[in-house]
């Protein structure tokens, strides 16, 4: 389980987290709502060692991972799929995912089959540059990557963004194929209630750097979720 208390975040002297608090359990979909420049990203930025925290703690299965550096919390099986992709536009398709062998033994450093189950598209494409693939094409890349670390911690920021309607379809199915594995925990940001509703067992809703709703999607008052994320 990912514990997050009562964590805290500057840059320079515009506070961006106030002592926010989370939890995310193995098996499970958290998912992180809430407006343009609310703390989200920022939020991720501290779990996965990104940006220093101002305060509080993280732990990681049980371990304290508050200093740990991004490569060592990596190695302790967080990956990251940052918004807007970033992947190698002049790498190929190939070389993009083996950048994910970075974190794991020599012996373990190929690529899973079930990665191309996931994404077939991909499988077509091993030669050709992350910089020719559509949008979609190349966020299904990134998770890919990501997958090719062997998470148990799974952060994907707004995969959604910017992406065809039938590749979020695609999208959305794996995530909840990844969700009933029960091998990882799923924390996913998102603008997009609908799509989250789908997929997720917990909703934390934030707003100004503090979460203002969380709970069991079910506990959870749809319509004032909904006003919450409402410009």
């Amino acid at each position: 389980m990912l514990d997050v208390r009562d964590v805290s975040l500057h840059y320079g002297a515009a506070i961006a987290l106030r002592r926010v608090s989370l939890t995310a359990a193995t098996g499970e979909v958290t998912c992180l709502l809430g407006r343009n420049g609310v703390g989200k990203t920022s939020l991720l930025r501290a779990i996965t060692g990104a940006h220093r925290i101002s305060g509080g703690t993280i732990a990681w299965d049980g371990a304290d991972i508050t200093r740990l550096a991004p490569y060592d919390r990596a190695r302790r099986g967080i990956a990251w799929v940052p918004q807007g992709r970033d992947i190698f536009p002049l790498l190929t398709v190939r070389e993009n995912l083996e950048t994910g062998f970075a974190v794991l033994p020599r012996g373990r450093r190929r690529v899973p089959d079930d990665v191309f189950d996931l994404f077939p598209v991909l499988k077509s494409m091993l030669r050709r540059r992350g910089g020719d693939l559509s949008g979609g094409q190349q966020q299904q890349l990134a998770i890919a990557r990501a997958l090719v670390m062997k998470p148990r911690l799974l952060v994907l920021d707004e995969p959604t963004e910017g992406i065809q309607p039938s590749i979020i379809k695609d999208i959305g199915r794996v995530i909840a194929l990844l969700r009933t594995r029960g091998e990882m925990a799923i924390l996913l940001v998102e603008q997009y209630f609908d799509f989250a509703q789908e997929l997720a067992q917990r909703i934390v809703v934030m707003d100004r750097g503090d979460i203002v709703l969380a709970g069991r999607r079910e506990e959870l008052d749809e319509h004032e979720v909904r006003r919450r994320l409402s410009v």
